[in-house]
């Protein structure tokens, strides 16, 4: 299968390709106005856990606070995907990113003022979480708003590229900033940064937003996108890998801050450059995938991005050098990017238009509601058997269901 994706990537790159996306304006708003967002969000989330980290110096506390997170994940998600599809998607994105930036100003009062405390984070962290719970479903539905449908895997491709950036430059940045002037200046940038995407998003010229008659309940809408994600097996199986991924894997980035003191021997700077470096692996991944245009092989290289993530936190697991984790990270993120991306994608492309908003916030659920319940659970590991330990259990958990997809629903391989 790996000589075969060889073959196909070889004759399928064309980077002239790579941002066929940004030719449409309200994109171009879109993505630029993220971008900066975005590096604000990396900013925060990098100062958070370095902050949480030396106010308990607690692995588990780095976990409680990414599950209080997701608690309004599980609460909201689902309602907010129906509410997705009911009123304009911009206008309740304008509304929550404006409730996002007055939360990260909070933070960064509170810790100017030096009477911010575990349990203010904790609390902000699920006002983060109940805010981001409405403001998923539009953002993965809206880019079919923005582009044209043959161009909708490129801009999702993108999308990745802009998020990834921020991963790539935010948390060193953020580190850096944090270890010159403190965090507070941290939450302050990112609450700033959300003036780009409100900006953005309110000059988008959109065609105008037609409510359509809704003569079932909310409960009836709810049912009706959990039955055709619960009928349709390419998406149960996709949306099903997202959440074992987001169970098991991309949690041990909760770990990053106690793997740079604990076992790296650094500090904020250290975990910057940590967190940054599986940005730039996954930058490369997500401008790679841009690049292959209208490609007809996604199911190949999702399958492989399923084994590959694993095995490179197995090995990761057992490296003590710095650089050498660096370069392991930078591998680590350009196969999460993979499995994210393609999965994103493909199931866009599989759900209609009228089903999309629920659907997403399905998948979306999936992802940001299980990864806190994979950040208390390898937190408690951490703190009981060691980061290591806690990191190679989950890769094997990883490891074991691509092994159980791979074996009983090749149709997602040989999926175009």
């Amino acid at each position: 299968m790996m000589r075969q994706i060889k073959g196909q990537l070889n004759a399928r790159i064309h980077w002239r390709q790579t941002f066929t996306a940004l030719k449409y304006p309200n994109y171009r708003l879109w993505f630029w106005g993220q971008m900066i967002s975005l590096f604000g969000t990396w900013m925060q989330a990098t100062a958070q856990a370095f902050l949480i980290f030396e106010l308990t110096h607690s692995s588990a506390y780095l976990g409680l606070a990414g599950f209080a997170t997701g608690i309004p994940t599980w609460l909201f998600m689902l309602y907010a995907g129906v509410v997705s599809d009911r009123m304009s998607r911009r206008r309740l994105m304008i509304i929550t990113q404006t409730s996002m930036m007055v939360l990260a100003f909070i933070t960064a009062g509170l810790t100017f003022a030096h009477v911010i405390q575990p349990w203010h984070i904790i609390v902000l962290a699920f006002g983060f979480g109940l805010t981001n719970a409405f403001d998923a479903p539009p953002r993965q539905a809206i880019v079919q708003e923005l582009v044209d449908p043959e161009d909708m895997t490129n801009a999702i491709a993108l999308n990745s590229t802009m998020f990834n950036t921020g991963t790539a430059l935010g948390p060193a940045l953020g580190g850096v900033t944090y270890a010159l002037f403190g965090p507070a200046w941290c939450f302050t940038i990112n609450g700033l940064s959300f003036i780009a995407v409100i900006a953005a998003l309110s000059k988008m010229k959109l065609k105008p937003f037609v409510p359509k008659p809704h003569k079932n309940s909310v409960m009836t809408d709810l049912k009706e996108g959990l039955r055709y994600v619960a009928r349709h097996p390419l998406i149960r199986t996709i949306i099903s890998l997202i959440g074992v991924v987001s169970l098991f894997g991309i949690s041990f980035a909760t770990l990053m801050p106690a793997w740079a003191v604990k076992i790296l021997h650094g500090g904020a700077t250290t975990n910057g450059a940590l967190q940054s470096i599986r940005g730039f692996g996954a930058l490369f991944s997500a401008l790679l995938i841009a690049s292959l245009g209208r490609f007809k092989f996604r199911g190949k290289l999702l399958t492989f991005g399923s084994f590959l993530f694993p095995i490179l936190l197995l090995v990761f697991a057992f490296i003590r050098s710095l650089p050498l984790s660096l370069v392991l990270l930078f591998s680590v993120g350009f196969a999460q990017i993979l499995i994210f991306n393609l999965a994103n994608a493909t199931v866009q492309t599989l759900t209609p238009d009228a089903l999309r908003g629920r659907v997403m916030s399905i998948y979306a659920l999936t992802f940001f509601g299980v990864m806190p319940l994979g950040a208390l659970l390898i937190g408690w590991t951490a703190t009981h058997a060691g980061e290591p330990v806690a990191i190679i259990v989950n890769a094997l958990a990883m490891l074991a269901y691509a092994g159980i997809i791979l074996v009983f629903m090749p149709k997602l391989r040989h999926l175009q």
